[in-house]
């Protein structure tokens, strides 16, 4: 697809409360669903995760305008081969994840700024060529690896454990929110929560699935990706009924910032 193709409107939803209950709804199931799929068979799980991933994002990127279904698979997508990705270095090499933290974050800094100077905008409803839709998901993608580093560093280097990391990651997505409503850039906020909408994901996941010794509740991986697929397909196809994640949609809710972006507080 060529770089400088542009879209007719942004190919993201509205950025809405119900947009973060479904990107929170990604995360666990990318956490649960890479450990079950893993338990099952290793092939069967780069299969998904691998084939999966470059799959529904290649139909993503050639397509012409967003769509509530295809958008969120990809973003499910990259969730799962993201959690996958993360664990890759601790598995291979046996480094720290805190460490693993560190270098997901200083590739993630290095993109943003590379999108930055080459667009003159981070702004989530700036998606409106290709190119910029190729530096979405590649933040996306780092953002996953850099969410599931820090919620391993928290429950399992620091020794907090999934429940205490819930409450730590609970707390810490709600920062930004609070910034922003005190004059933080609305895409420097958007961007901190998505990056914590991951650990908070992940660790309230690892926490219903795991077995007692591991400090979870032992509901099993598979239960919980199984309800966390019944929860997104549900909600998903109410976003695709009713239209309400479509950019403009909760236009006489927004809150504008100086760049002209804005942020639904419906």
């Amino acid at each position: 697809m060529p770089a400088n193709r542009v879209f007719r409107a942004p190919k993201v939803p509205e950025v809405f409360l119900l947009f973060w209950v479904v990107k929170l709804l990604t995360t666990a199931i990318g956490e649960s669903g890479a450990d079950f799929l893993g338990q099952v068979s290793i092939p069967l799980a780069a299969a998904v995760g691998i084939g999966g991933f470059f799959l529904v994002l290649w139909r993503q990127l050639r397509a012409a305008e967003y769509h509530p279904v295809r958008y969120w698979l990809t973003v499910l997508a990259v969730a799962l081969f993201g959690t996958m990705v993360a664990d890759g270095p601790h598995v291979a090499l046996g480094t720290p994840y805190y460490v693993d933290s560190a270098i997901y974050l200083a590739l993630l800094c290095g993109l943003l700024t590379w999108w930055k100077r080459s667009e003159g905008t981070l702004s989530v409803h700036s998606i409106t060529t290709a190119r910029r839709e190729r530096f979405y998901w590649g933040t996306v993608l780092l953002t996953f690896g850099l969410g599931t580093a820090l919620g391993d560093t928290t429950a399992i280097n620091i020794g907090m454990g999934f429940d205490w990391s819930i409450v730590l990651f609970g707390v810490a997505i709600l920062i930004p929110l609070v910034l922003w409503r005190r004059g933080l850039d609305a895409t420097i906020a958007f961007w901190g929560s998505y990056v914590l909408t991951r650990p908070l994901g992940a660790s309230v996941a690892d926490y219903l699935g795991k077995p007692p010794h591991a400090g979870g509740l032992n509901m099993g991986d598979g239960v919980v990706t199984g309800l966390g697929l019944l929860l997104f397909a549900g909600l998903v196809t109410y976003l695709t009924l009713t239209h309400g994640d479509v950019e403009g949609a909760h236009a006489s809710k927004h809150a504008h910032d100086d760049d002209g972006d804005y942020v639904s507080v419906a």
